[in-house]
């Protein structure tokens, strides 16, 4: 089993790191729509729909990306080239209600644990999810490759810190009814990792946030509830759908969505704040 982890996890690093860095714009955003098919997928399975179903739900997100890409081609950085006026015309209408709904719904959501009831609910929930993440994929690497797996590393960071720390000093849980290995000490290992992180890069970041180490703590603080949110959002539907994985497409690692789980609520936050002070 970690022989087939390792293996997995080496592919898609370097499949990924090859993308992030070789492909062109159509390139990436067709790497990344794929994803984002592939996640939704999955998706229908935490809605317990049947196989075709699923299917065409993942070939209608496809659709959707695609048209997207055609109504605002500067927006995913085609035709004339990158333009942050249509890139905000296109991701606020994203962005808004994804930061609305890990800000305000999620919090309420796990605490009272409600389920998918309906295919109405399942299929806003999931566009809520990857829409956001696809568009803030495809326009953070805007910024630059080493920009977007900057911010992507901050995530990882927090799954590693939280998962080392918690295993060896993990004593009280964070939500023993959401994710039972889940602890509050591995939490804040993960938030030390992402500070250390954070304060290392400080130098490189925008003067706002350089100049003022109140305002980074915050932020990181607020990247790491938010990449936990994310992670347990995604432990409870599968909780309450009887699946331990999204789906089995990635040996050893389970589904796209376990892989992605806390970036889609932290990227298109990131992407919101990026657009929205115009850098």
């Amino acid at each position: 089993m970690l022989k087939t982890r390792v293996i997995t996890a080496v592919f898609l690093l370097a499949a990924f790191l090859f993308a992030l860095f070789y492909l062109p714009p159509m390139g990436w955003l067709g790497f990344v729509t794929v994803i984002a098919a592939v996640a939704a997928w999955e998706w229908g399975a935490l809605m317990r729909l049947g196989a075709s179903a699923r299917i065409w739900l993942a070939l209608i997100l496809f659709l959707v990306c695609v048209l997207l890409s055609a109504f605002e081609p500067a927006a995913v950085g085609l035709g004339v080239g990158f333009s942050p006026a249509a890139a905000w015309r296109l991701g606020w209408v994203l962005y808004l209600p994804a930061a609305a709904f890990w800000l305000l719904v999620v919090p309420i959501w796990l605490n009272r644990r409600w389920p998918l009831s309906n295919v109405v609910l399942g299929l806003a929930t999931g566009g809520a999810l990857i829409l956001p993440t696809w568009l803030a994929l495809v326009q953070l690497r805007q910024a630059g490759p080493l920009a977007l797996l900057a911010v992507m590393v901050v995530v990882w960071l927090a799954d590693i810190g939280a998962y080392f720390v918690g295993r060896r000093f993990g004593k009280h849980k964070l939500a023993p009814n959401i994710s039972p290995g889940k602890t509050w000490e591995g939490a804040i290992g993960g938030g030390v990792a992402v500070l250390a992180y954070g304060f290392l890069l400080s130098a490189r970041l925008p003067a706002a946030l350089a100049g003022n180490d109140l305002l980074l703590l915050a932020v990181l603080l607020l990247l790491t509830l938010i990449s936990v949110l994310g992670d347990l959002f995604e432990s409870l539907l599968k909780r309450q759908a009887g699946l331990k994985d999204s789906s089995s497409v990635l040996p050893g690692h389970g589904g796209v969505l376990d892989r992605i789980d806390s970036l889609t609520s932290t990227l298109p936050l990131v992407a919101l704040v990026w657009l929205m002070t115009g850098r």
